[in-house]
């Protein structure tokens, strides 16, 4: 979800009120996908990285995660939406781990569609957990046991990546599941992003022919 700052500077606002206008874009994004049969919308909210922005930012998206929690569960149990909450814990304190353990178990009956919320996550930082889960596990590593060692775990690999805010790259996100995920990358500033667009780029995906390393004899 990139280009909240931007999208506030060029409005001569504070940084803050583009991660504010982010928070509403998820919304209007989760309600776009899961209306056409999308069941799983995974959010890259917070990343390890993100700790060394300015003190009052980081601060601030702490409170907006927070705020997120307590207000839109309600919203997400109506419209069977279940949350799920992918990242570190080490950070937080008790008040906030319980705040989302809450929400997850409040929502966990949605069946309507899924949404994964990263904060502080790193792609790299989650396959060294996975790598020493299999190992305290004394399992024989394999593509499947490794898989479930993920924190996404039964969670089927995305099928479509996309980026906003004009930079052309993943940033540390979902580093293994995306292997063969297909990339879109969009100018729009999250805040602009638009269910019309995020249906042009589900349109444009489904004209893909995806081999998966096979060759399509048809």
């Amino acid at each position: 979800m990139d280009g909240n700052g931007r999208w506030a500077k060029k409005r001569l606002l504070p940084r803050s009120f583009g991660h504010k206008e982010g928070v509403k874009t998820i919304d209007r994004i989760a309600d776009t996908v899961f209306s056409v049969g999308v069941k799983y919308l995974t959010i890259f909210a917070f990343s390890t990285e993100n700790w060394n922005r300015p003190e009052d930012e980081v601060a601030g998206l702490l409170g907006l995660f927070r705020r997120y929690l307590k207000s839109n569960v309600p919203k997400l149990i109506k419209r069977g939406i279940r949350l799920n909450i992918l990242g570190s814990r080490r950070a937080f304190d008790q008040e906030f781990i319980d705040l989302v353990d809450d929400a997850c178990k409040r929502t966990e009956g949605g069946s309507v569609g899924t949404l994964n919320i990263c904060f502080d996550y790193g792609g790299r930082a989650e396959i060294v957990e996975a790598v020493n889960k299999c190992v305290e596990s004394g399992r024989k590593v394999d593509e499947t046991t490794f898989a479930s060692c993920l924190q996404t775990g039964g969670i089927p690999d995305p099928d479509i990546l996309i980026r906003t805010g004009g930079e052309h790259r993943i940033s540390n996100f979902l580093l293994y599941q995306m292997a063969y995920s297909e990339l879109f990358f969009t100018d729009t500033l999250w805040p602009d992003f638009s269910g019309e667009e995020i249906k042009e780029i589900i349109a444009e995906y489904r004209k893909k022919d995806r081999r998966f390393g096979r060759i399509n004899e048809e």
